[in-house]
């Protein structure tokens, strides 16, 4: 982990993938590791960097070897300098090239530093041992990303609704990202951003209504007496395949959503939005979460909660 981690204490993806720890690493392997260790690749998608902090400060609580606390440290420093002064972060930083630059709610990538950074703020979790002037600034990030997120809640014919995967680092508005993923409003990255704001204590009038009103869209774009089902297919390039079916009993969700309409869409490859996930392309069926289920636990118990706790 320690190889891995760049210069300026972020850490970086191996062709777009998390990085395996558990294998072991060649004299190879590392020699290109130490080569590379000032190139600007360091990103925050698919848990990267934050991962690595949570982990180091933990590995440092149990064994007090400094190596490992300078390394989180160093991994924090490097969440407050790419957030933007707007609040947001990229999904990469210093390389913000194509969509990287853009705002990035997709995966938990933001709520991902911002729960990083809450900890560093509030001592807890072990980050009590890190070092006290980042523990103020993690307090100053943490309010102004909780801003950004209030700012880039959107506003669907003049009524609140939720967040899209992706918000242009300018102007706030969603954006598109890969080509099968257009701008949107996205129900995954709305609940991992619900579940940050659920979890601020005392929350503010303006916090209350930008819970409430995600909340009731979740509700209101909820798709009833459907399923989907992966199946065996040898007719299809790798021999499977997704399908939607009927399910009288079944609650789910698109992963996006029509920005004006609500109509769940679906793309593949070609950018060209759809409105069935059977007109898009084997692959990408197969290769990409469509339909979730995520918002059903926090419609169902957190949020409920939350109202008990904080009114609305």
């Amino acid at each position: 982990m320690l190889n891995y981690q760049r210069d300026n204490g972020g850490w970086p993806q191996y062709n777009g993938n998390a990085t395996n720890y558990q294998k072991n690493i060649t004299d190879e392997h590392k020699a290109l590791l130490l080569k590379d260790k000032n190139k600007p690749d360091a990103t925050i998608d698919d848990k990267s960097t934050t991962y690595e902090i949570n982990y180091l400060v933990k590995a440092y609580t149990e064994t007090r070897n400094p190596a490992y606390l300078t390394a989180a440290e160093n991994g924090i420093k490097y969440l407050l300098l790419a957030q933007y002064p707007n609040g947001g972060w990229p999904q990469s930083y210093p390389d913000t090239s194509s969509y990287h630059k853009h705002i990035t709610y997709n995966d938990g990538a933001m709520t991902d530093a911002l729960w990083v950074l809450a900890k560093t703020a509030a001592k807890a979790d072990g980050y009590s041992a890190v070092d006290k002037k980042l523990a103020a600034q993690a307090k100053t990030a943490v309010n102004k990303g909780l801003k950004c997120i209030l700012k880039t809640q959107y506003y669907q014919n003049g009524r609140l609704t939720a967040w899209g995967a992706q918000h242009h680092y300018k102007t706030l508005e969603p954006v598109a990202a890969r080509k099968f993923e257009l701008a949107s409003l996205s129900s995954s990255e709305s609940v991992a951003v619900l579940d940050f704001l659920m979890h601020i204590p005392n929350p503010n009038p303006e916090i209350k209504r930008a819970v409430v009103a995600a909340v009731a869209w979740l509700e209101k774009v909820k798709i009833t007496g459907i399923t989907t089902q992966k199946v065996t297919d040898a007719t299809q390039p790798k021999g499977r395949d997704v399908k939607v079916i009927a399910d009288p009993n079944a609650i789910t969700w698109a992963r996006f959503y029509e920005l004006e309409s609500n109509k769940p869409i679906f793309t593949g490859r070609d950018g060209i939005k759809r409105y069935a996930l059977a007109e898009i392309e084997n692959e990408r069926r197969v290769g990409y979460s469509w339909y979730n289920t995520r918002p059903a636990k926090l419609l169902h118990t957190d949020y409920p909660n939350w109202v008990k706790k904080w009114g609305k």
